[in-house]
């Protein structure tokens, strides 16, 4: 097995994802805690959701 193919296999990809996920959650509660407005907030949540590496990114 080559180092390419470890590098790309499923296991790290699914790690990722996980990773991703958790931080994606934790940003969402930090938003609904803020003391942001309703709409402030439903945009941000709606950014993290379909955006979650860029949203992530943004709001940190």
């Amino acid at each position: 097995m080559s180092l390419e193919d470890t590098f790309y296999s499923p296991v790290w990809g699914g790690l990722l994802g996980l990773i991703i996920l958790i931080l994606d959650i934790i940003a969402i509660f930090e938003v609904l805690q803020s003391g942001r407005s309703m709409l402030s907030k439903l945009l941000w949540i709606l950014l993290i959701f379909f955006f979650p590496i860029v949203g992530l990114i943004i709001y940190w």
